[in-house]
This record gives C-alpha cells, structure tokens and sequence, in this order.
C-alpha cells in the first residue's frame, strides 16, 4: 500500500522536527559547557591570584625589618644598679633595627654580674624569680650585685594563639623605654601575676593594669603596650639569644630559660631554695668552685629547636 503524500509530509515534518530539536539541544549543551569552562577558568585564575596574593602578603611582611629597640636596652637587656638605697636603670641609647647588641660591662669580684634570660610564660623562669626576687632587689639596691634582665618571647605557642610571650616580653620593652626605673617591680608583679602555659595569659588591657600598679604609670607606657611598639624587636632579640653566643660569658646560645648567668657563669641549681643561688654567687664571686650548685637539679623550659 502506497502511503498518501500528506501522511509521509507529517512524517518528514516530525522527523525535521525532532533533528532540529536534537541539534538545538546540542548546540545548548556546547554553549553551556563552554560557558562553564570559561567560568572554571575564570575562577582558577581568581583562585591562583588569591593566593599570590597572600604569599606576596606574608613575604612582604616577612621582609619588613625589625624596628628599633627600645631605650636602654641596647645590649638586647636593662642593666639595674643600686647606690646603696635605690635602684636605677642604665641609660643607653635605642638600637638601630637589626643592631648587634652592645655587651654590657662584665661583672667582677667586687660586684658580680647577674644576667637572666626568661620568658614571662615559662614556669620555671617564675619559680626562680619567685624564689629570689626579694635577695635579688636587696643586692642591687644595696650595690652589691648588678641585674640585667633579657626578655624574650619563644612560648607564643604556649598562648592559645594570643602570643603573651611576645606581649608581656614588649610591655617589659615599654617600660624600659618610659619607666625604666620601674621595670624591676614590673619584672616582679608579671611573675607574681603569671598566667599558665597554654592559656591565652593576659590581655594588653590587664597588662597596662598590671604595670600601673607596680609603678608604670605614665600613659606612653599603656599606649606601648597596646601598640605593640617592640613586638618586632622582642622577636629579633629572642633570635640572638637562641643563635648568637651569650655576651660575657661560655655559653654558646640559650638553650632554656631560665638561663641565669653570674660573671658568666652558669646557675643550674635549685630554683625553689634562695640560700642555693646565694650559696653559688658567693662562690663565683670568690672564685671558689662551684661544682655543687652549677649543674643538675635545675629545671627549665627547652628553647625550640631551630
């Protein structure tokens, strides 16, 4: 049977129909998935300089040098000296960024040297200043001793992310550069207020409290503080420490805090028992040995590894 022409048109007629829907179909779908990947494309190259961005950020910063240290502390320490009655800074001028530090003057028999390196955040740094503080502001208000104190800031990781070490190592710096006649009792009132490892410790407001009432009050202290004015000059100085031999002294580098140095000798005796530490600046003073009160027993907090 011969189909009827109008029959074999409808036909013809859908088949066109559907070809050209097939072909607009796939012509939709190339569109499509060109468009998507002009926009995947798109979004890498936002990506890749999304990132670029960031490292050129970090690098940048890491590139930015350290700023200048603070006054009277040009040998990365303050110096604290008595003259029978009070206690007293020594003045130095600020070191320039990324200065070598200038060795204060050594110790001798007459009036020994005492140089300790801490961490605000380290335990046993508290025990020991805990322990000796009192002996220690007698010895130098009386002018029989000097005291140099070194802040440093290796225990940012041991603040929840806050960086206390760095913060509360900047509000010594503060201090130093404001107050320095104040920065003994400050020393003493951080350790006498110190939080616990692997807390966030105190914020900059309880700082500024804190220097106030131990004498600090002058308000380019608390504006310091809450600035961050020697964060980058704690990090470089933490660095020398860590690196660099010890002024004065043997000892290649800070391996632990607290490091406490008398005429460049190293204490590592009790940190809990104050006739201890006497018993061994006595000795060095007089040049005695000192074998039982140098080494083993002291503890301390271990420096990072490089």
């Amino acid at each position: 049977m011969t189909p009827s022409p109008g029959t074999g048109d409808t036909k013809r007629e859908r088949r066109d129909a559907a070809r050209e829907k097939a072909r607009a179909t796939r012509e939709a779908e190339a569109r499509r998935r060109r468009r998507n990947r002009v926009l995947t494309q798109g979004g890498l190259v936002v990506g890749v300089l999304a990132v670029i961005g960031v490292i050129a950020l970090v690098v940048s910063r890491s590139l930015v040098p350290a700023g200048p240290g603070p006054l009277n502390m040009a040998s990365d320490g303050l110096l604290l000296t008595g003259d029978g009655t009070t206690i007293s800074a020594a003045t130095t001028d600020a070191p320039a960024a990324d200065a070598d530090p200038v060795a204060s003057p050594a110790g001798t028999a007459q009036k020994p040297s005492i140089v300790v390196y801490l961490d605000y955040m380290c335990p046993f740094c508290g025990q020991f200043d805990t322990t000796n503080a009192e002996q220690l502001e007698t010895w130098v208000s009386q002018g029989d001793v000097d005291l140099e104190i070194h802040p440093l800031g290796f225990l940012d990781n041991a603040s929840l992310g806050t960086k206390y070490s760095t913060r509360s190592a900047n509000a010594f710096a503060c201090v130093a550069e404001h107050q320095p006649d104040a920065a003994l009792d400050v020393n003493t009132a951080l350790f006498a207020q110190q939080p616990a490892e692997n807390t966030s410790g105190l914020t900059d407001a309880e700082l500024v409290s804190l220097v106030e009432g131990a004498g600090a009050d002058d308000p380019a202290v608390a504006a310091c503080i809450t600035g961050g004015d020697f964060d980058d000059w704690v990090a470089a100085a933490t660095q020398r420490a860590l690196n660099d031999p010890l002024p004065n002294s043997d000892e290649p580098k800070v391996t632990g805090t607290p490091t406490v140095l008398v005429n460049g000798r190293k204490y590592g005796g009790s940190l809990t028992d104050p006739t201890v530490f006497a018993q061994f600046v006595s000795e060095v003073a007089s040049g005695a040995s000192t074998d039982d009160t140098s080494s083993g027993g002291a503890e301390s907090t271990p420096a990072p590894t490089p």
